[in-house]
């Protein structure tokens, strides 16, 4: 990747689309544990920066989830050399000690990210996609499907946030 293709990213592409995450978000969380079948709501807060010269956003968030509290952090890019969006993620809930890799191209949503789960009491990995979408400077929506490993895909949680 060429410097110049970043700066022109940075300046009138993808990066400058990342970076209108940059802030203090609130919000509220809604999670499904079964299809159709709202699990839990409850509030949600995030902080979105750029980091290493506006390459990537951190993401970092704090809610509740049944009562307990849990904690998130995420790395957003795009890779110019691969063209598609990148996403590493890890919380104290849904992730346990591991971390979720994810890749996709732009489909349409600012980004969208397929990536998967399991481990030794899941004989088949889960898929696991999550879309951003800025609506508006001030309004930011974080949605992730579960995908059975038949393919079946559904709602897993809805972040809806306003800017502070």
């Amino acid at each position: 990747m060429s410097l110049d293709k970043f700066e022109i990213s940075k300046t009138s592409g993808i990066h400058q689309q990342l970076s209108q995450l940059a802030g203090e978000w609130k919000g509220t969380t809604k999670t499904w544990f079964e299809a159709d079948q709202l699990g839990d709501e409850s509030p949600m807060e995030g902080t979105m920066r750029s980091v290493l010269d506006g390459r990537f956003i951190l993401y970092e968030y704090q809610g509740s989830l049944g009562g307990k509290t849990f904690n998130g952090l995420a790395f957003i890019g795009f890779s110019i050399g691969n063209d598609q969006f990148q996403f590493a993620w890890i919380d104290s809930f849904h992730m346990g000690t591991g971390i979720m890799f994810s890749e996709g191209k732009k489909p349409g949503k600012l980004v969208s990210v397929l990536g998967s789960y399991g481990g030794a009491e899941m004989p088949e990995p889960w898929g696991w996609r999550t879309e951003i979408e800025l609506k508006d400077k001030n309004t930011l929506i974080i949605i992730a499907y579960n995908i059975s490993p038949s393919g079946e895909e559904a709602k897993a949680t809805e972040t809806i946030y306003s800017r502070k």
